[in-house]
């Protein structure tokens, strides 16, 4: 974590060219999408595990609901 901190200082600190700080900026960028990513997949697990869930417990609820009588 220092570490991180101490190259970003020393990156803010150095005069840069363009294409390093467009290159520094594309690794953020990368960063962030992947990040993105994940979130969009933990999301879609838990879509598909509260579709099964729902369907498991609708399922139960029509199995043990007392037939009433005609």
């Amino acid at each position: 974590m220092w570490r991180y901190l101490w190259t970003e200082l020393k990156l803010m600190l150095k005069t840069v060219t363009p294409v390093q700080a467009v290159t520094h900026e594309l690794l953020h960028a990368e960063h962030e999408l992947l990040q993105a990513e994940s979130a969009v997949e933990y999301a879609q697990s838990l879509v598909t595990y509260n579709k099964q869930r729902v369907k498991r417990l609708k399922a139960y609820l029509a199995i043990d609901e007392p037939k009433e009588p005609t």
